[in-house]
């Protein structure tokens, strides 16, 4: 009961926006809009919201190792194709009997995770930090994607799954959960959007009780002054690797979930544009909260979209600008800057009542 409690207590705490039964009643609100949503929505625009709901992941993480830690990364993406590959190999080897495809979803995120731990040991424990960790990750994802832009022969091949260079693997099974009346198979439909979408909320509520608790403390104590942290008895390069770790399994899952959406994954997922989205997603939203930069990603993922559809040319050119406007008028980030308007605005008016 008092771990309960706890967890409870957790979920708002000084390290997270929103609290209070005010919040919490339009978080309820919110949720049951989204579970309805498929129901009174087309097919088409069910799948194209689980293709939104797949970038929040690493969208998160990054928000978990730059926003809370303090670690500029690039390596997100790397993450996120190493899984999509990862699941794209089992799957196309072992195929999707007795739910096979969930096993490889979880080893292709550990993969992603066991990549990290490698990566994250030599940076943090060389002491890699501030400029130079990001150049690094670049350097690892662009390196990563040159590598398999150029696996387009026969020779490479892992098993009966081909790599096939710039055009991708496709073709994998979609994801398959074992029932007794028979298996249930989730398309980019009404299936998908409710697992993803519980997989959303899982992830968020869990990094809110994680920042809110001693080790989030910790890790944001790391970000404002690490020989502080260091003076007090912490071993920052364990901290900043745990988040590390963390990070990349929620970009790997992106990554798994991604491919399962489109059932295809190719080197670009990887490239330079790839590894620079999630950055504007997060400064804009506010890279110091995972509220603002869960709605952040939302928001600007639509208008990519619909600048995608109706001025492709202009898309990333608006992208980049509204990085500038951002880093300009609201360093903190758009969504977070307005949601601390309003509240200061609802505390005013309470006052004046």
């Amino acid at each position: 009961m008092n771990s309960m409690r706890i967890l409870l207590r957790r979920l708002e705490g000084p390290q997270t926006v929103g609290r209070g039964p005010a919040f919490w009643s339009l978080f309820v609100l919110v949720l049951a809009g989204a579970c309805v949503y498929p129901l009174v929505a087309d097919g088409y625009t069910v799948g194209n919201t689980v293709y939104f709901f797949v970038w929040v992941f690493i969208a998160l993480s990054l928000c978990l190792i730059w926003g809370y830690g303090g670690s500029l990364s690039f390596g997100q993406t790397a993450f996120f194709g190493i899984a999509g590959y990862g699941y794209g190999i089992l799957t196309l080897n072992f195929g999707a009997a007795y739910g096979f495809t969930l096993v490889a979803l979880l080893l292709a995120v550990g993969i992603a995770a066991f990549f990290a731990l490698l990566l994250g040991y030599f940076m943090f424990f060389g002491r890699i930090a501030g400029v130079f960790l990001g150049i690094v990750t670049l350097a690892v994802t662009l390196t990563l994607e040159r590598f398999m832009a150029q696996t387009a022969g026969p020779e490479w091949h892992i098993g009966v799954a081909r790599l096939n260079g710039f055009n991708g693997m496709s073709a994998m099974p979609p994801l398959t959960i074992p029932w007794p009346g028979g298996d249930i198979v989730l398309f980019a439909d009404i299936g998908l959007y409710y697992l993803v979408l519980g997989l959303l909320v899982f992830v968020y509520l869990g990094l809110r009780i994680l920042m809110n608790s001693a080790f989030g403390n910790v890790i944001v104590a790391i970000r404002e002054n690490p020989e502080r942290a260091e003076m007090l008895g912490y071993d920052i390069r364990k901290y900043q690797l745990i988040t590390f770790i963390i990070g990349a399994a929620l970009a790997g899952l992106s990554g798994v979930l991604y491919t399962v959406w489109g059932q295809y994954i190719t080197p670009s997922s990887m490239g330079m544009t790839a590894a620079a989205l999630p950055l504007i997603w997060v400064a804009v939203g506010g890279r110091s909260d995972l509220t603002s930069t869960l709605i952040g990603t939302l928001l600007v993922l639509a208008a990519f979209q619909a600048l995608t559809i109706y001025g492709s040319q202009y898309a990333l050119v608006f992208m980049g600008v509204l990085l500038v406007l951002t880093v300009l008028i609201a360093p903190n980030g758009l969504v977070l800057g307005a949601m601390n308007l309003l509240s200061r605005f609802g505390m005013r008016k309470a006052e004046g009542k």
